[in-house]
C-alpha cells in the first residue's frame, strides 16, 4: 500500500489525513444506499432510535419482504464501521431478520432518515501522545422484550480516540441489574486485554487499564471474592473479570449515568444526550476542506 500514495479508499471507508488527525467516513456508500432504498428525499429525524420504541416480533403487523428487509439491514450493519451511533438500533432491528414485519420496517426506515439528516458526520482522529487505554461498559436489563434478556454495550479508547465498540444481546437472562452491568463489564475487560496484547507486539507497554462503570454493585462485585446472592447465578465464565482485578490488570471505577459512553449502545435516548454522546464518541461533522 505505500507505494500507491497516501491512503485514501479502502474497502468502502473514506480517508482523509490533515494535520491535526485523521477523518473516516462512508459518505459515499451512505449516499448509494439512500438512494437504492428511496429514501434521500425523506424527512430526517434527529435519533435513529426514539426513547419509547420496544420492539417485539410484532405478529400482529402484516409481513414485509425478508430479502429486501435483510438487505437493508446488512447495508446498516456494514455502515456501523464509521457510525457508531447506529450501531444499537441496527442490531436491534437485526434480530427480526427471520419473520421480519411492518414495525421492524418501519423502525429502519427511521434509521435511514436519521442517517439522511446526519451525513455529514465522520469519526474523528485527533493526534495524541498518550496510550492510556479506557473502557466503557453498560448495560439495559431485560430490555428485550422477545426473551427478555439484557444488552450489552462497550466502547474503548486508546487516548481520545474510539478503536473499538459494541452492542450485543447477552446469552443469558439476567436476574437483577448487578448481574447484568457485571457479564457486560466481564466482555469489556476482554476486548481491553486484547488490545493491551495488541499494544505490546507494538511496544507498548500498560500496566493497570481502566473500565469505566455506572452501577456500584458490579464494581463491588469484582472487588469481592465472597458470593453473595446477587452473583450466585453468574456463569463462572464471566468471573475472570474478577481474577484480573485480583491481579491488577483491570481497575474498575464508577462514573456518572450522565457521562456512561457506553449507554448509547445499550437503549434509545432523547435528542439532546444522544448527541451529547455522540460528540464525546468522536463522531463530527466533516471539514469542508
Amino acid at each position: 500500500m505505500s507505494l500507491i500514495g497516501e491512503l485514501k479508499f479502502f474497502l468502502g471507508l473514506q480517508i482523509n489525513q490533515k494535520e491535526e488527525g485523521i477523518e473516516i467516513h462512508q459518505q459515499k456508500y451512505l449516499k448509494e444506499i439512500l438512494q437504492k432504498y428511496e429514501m434521500e428525499s425523506s424527512k430526517p429525524f434527529p435519533t435513529p432510535l426514539s426513547t419509547t420504541t420496544k420492539l417485539d416480533q410484532g405478529t400482529e403487523s402484516a409481513k414485509v419482504n425478508e430479502t429486501s428487509y435483510r438487505g437493508m439491514v446488512g447495508s446498516l450493519m456494514y455502515l456501523t464501521a464509521s457510525r457508531p451511533d447506529i450501531l444499537f438500533a441496527t442490531s436491534l432491528c437485526a434480530r427480526f431478520q427471520c419473520d421480519p414485519r411492518e414495525s421492524h420496517l418501519s423502525m429502519i426506515k427511521r434509521i435511514f432518515r436519521y442517517l439522511k439528516g446526519s451525513d455529514n458526520l465522520c469519526l474523528w482522529y485527533p493526534k495524541f501522545s498518550s496510550f492510556n487505554v479506557v473502557g466503557f461498559t453498560d448495560a439495559d436489563y431485560a430490555g428485550f422484550l422477545v426473551d427478555r434478556k439484557s444488552t450489552s454495550g462497550m466502547a474503548q479508547f486508546i487516548g481520545p480516540c474510539l478503536v473499538s465498540w459494541g452492542s450485543k444481546k447477552q446469552n443469558s437472562i439476567a436476574l437483577s441489574t448487578t448481574e447484568a452491568e457485571y457479564i457486560a463489564a466481564a466482555a469489556c475487560c476482554s476486548q481491553l486485554l486484547w488490545l493491551k496484547q495488541q499494544l505490546e507486539d507494538y511496544g507498548v507497554k500498560l500496566d493497570t487499564l481502566e473500565i469505566k462503570c455506572d452501577n456500584t454493585s458490579a464494581i463491588n462485585v469484582s472487588k469481592n471474592p465472597v458470593h453473595h446472592s446477587r452473583t450466585k447465578h453468574i456463569d463462572v465464565r464471566h468471573h475472570f473479570l474478577r481474577d484480573h482485578v485480583e491481579k491488577g490488570n483491570i481497575m474498575l471505577t464508577h462514573c456518572r449515568t450522565e457521562e456512561q459512553l457506553a449507554d448509547i449502545f445499550t437503549k434509545g435516548l432523547s435528542r439532546l444526550p444522544f448527541q451529547h454522546l455522540r460528540v464525546r464518541l468522536g463522531l463530527i461533522p466533516m471539514s469542508k476542506d
